[in-house]
């Protein structure tokens, strides 16, 4: 059984991603507790840049717009394995042979988060599903039209923080 979102358990990390202590998610966003998350840059084979609109019932930045498929490693998970559960769960991608490209990762602190990330990119021209409720709303596009949409709406900070580089590569890959 699955436990309900506030009440999984997280791992609560110093600055060096060493484990301090476990506790439940609704605590960790509620103190602002330094947590692991995982963020995947998902593109198509012909260059084209997965975003989406994540629902209004997320605990964190609801209605949001976001560059990455992904979010919080729970407890005694891998970083790679909250990566793939984060696929599957969040777009449906559930295929294994899907390779996972380390991009780096590091710390992003804000007033609302304090974490440290992983991100991977992965290219996929399959279907997406969104079984989870967690992504209101997705398409793929490209450098000029993110550039066009991160001026219309807000996009997740820490995303484009950890990310910004790769997007930036993503611009001067595909834009002719």
């Amino acid at each position: 059984m699955v436990a309900a979102a506030g009440h999984e358990r997280v791992d609560i990390v110093d600055e060096h991603d060493a484990v301090v202590e476990v506790t439940t998610r609704s605590r960790m966003r509620a103190e602002r507790l330094r947590h692991r998350a995982v963020f995947l840059l998902v593109t198509t084979s012909e260059g084209r840049l997965l975003v989406h609109r994540r629902s209004d019932t997320k605990d964190l930045w609801p209605g949001w717009w976001d560059v990455a498929v992904g979010g919080v490693v729970a407890s005694g998970e891998t970083y790679h394995d909250a990566a793939r559960r984060e696929l599957a769960e969040e777009i449906g991608v559930e295929d294994p042979d899907v390779e996972l490209r380390p991009l780096g990762g590091g710390s992003y602190t804000d007033d609302d988060v304090a974490l440290i990330g992983r991100c991977y990119g992965v290219t996929w021209d399959g279907p997406l599903h969104f079984a989870d409720g967690e992504v209101a709303e997705a398409r793929f596009v490209t450098y000029d039209e993110f550039q066009v949409l991160q001026h219309q709406h807000r996009f997740l900070p820490d995303s484009l923080a950890l990310l910004g580089h790769h997007i930036e590569q993503f611009g001067e890959i595909s834009t002719p």
